[in-house]
């Protein structure tokens, strides 16, 4: 039994109860303030301790990806960042190393934050999934709801100022939204009551490197919004 598991056992042995947040998620950038939510209890209790938290990502088989994993990817960077940035799910060398966004994409990802002013240590940097799917396939809809709560455990944690989704697939999980991250991107969305701001993922931008504007427009905008709030 996984350690915060077994604290849960010795609390209530004693008598404590330990409660599940009940957390509202907004569907998506077309809903208003107070319109369009659904509140999302999740099947897993938030975990608020940083030990804790780790020991069951790093062990988690809530889903079919433990698998196939190397190891689990938990996350990296100050645990106190204003700046939280999120991407989709570990890659081959993410996998292979345990920590996100490594090797190229990595090394732009990087680039960015120094853009902005920071360090990728001053940064917390983390995956909606935990665990590489098989092939670098895009994640399924049952895999992120299996990892949502562990996200949640680190945002509440984490306490950021801003979230930079970074991808489609981040954005559009973060999001629940099938709108294209085009039409996502330019604009302040909400997630968890934090503002959040959608960019490109920097694979797609080695790729696409006339899109590297869009990109350093995106944190500008996510700058702009975090200076706003202090």
């Amino acid at each position: 039994m996984p350690p915060v598991y077994q604290r849960r056992e010795r609390l209530k042995s004693m008598g404590i109860e330990t409660w599940v947040p009940r957390i509202s998620v907004p569907h998506g950038p077309e809903a208003r303030a107070g319109e369009g939510e659904t509140e999302n209890i999740c099947a897993h209790p938030l975990i608020l301790d940083w030990d804790d938290l780790e020991q069951e990502v790093l062990g988690c088989t809530r889903c079919a990806l433990h698998e196939t994993r190397t190891q689990a990817v938990f996350g990296v960077g100050n645990r106190t960042a204003q700046w939280l940035f999120i991407g989709e799910a570990p890659g081959e060398q993410e996998d292979l190393q345990g920590e996100p966004f490594v090797g190229r994409a990595g090394q732009l990802l990087n680039e960015m934050i120094k853009a902005i002013g920071l360090s990728r240590e001053e940064v917390y940097i983390a995956n909606v999934l935990k665990c590489r799917p098989p092939k670098n396939r895009d994640p399924l809809p049952q895999e992120a709801a299996a990892c949502e709560s562990h996200l949640l455990s680190q945002l509440a944690l984490i306490k950021p100022s801003i979230i930079v989704a970074v991808g489609r697939i981040a954005a559009q999980n973060l999001l629940k939204t099938g709108t294209p991250i085009g039409k996502l991107r330019g604009v302040v969305h909400d997630y968890q009551s934090i503002p959040l701001v959608v960019t490109y993922h920097p694979a797609y931008l080695l790729r696409s490197q006339t899109e590297k504007r869009r990109a350093w427009e995106d944190l500008k905008l996510a700058r702009r919004t975090l200076n706003g709030r202090h």
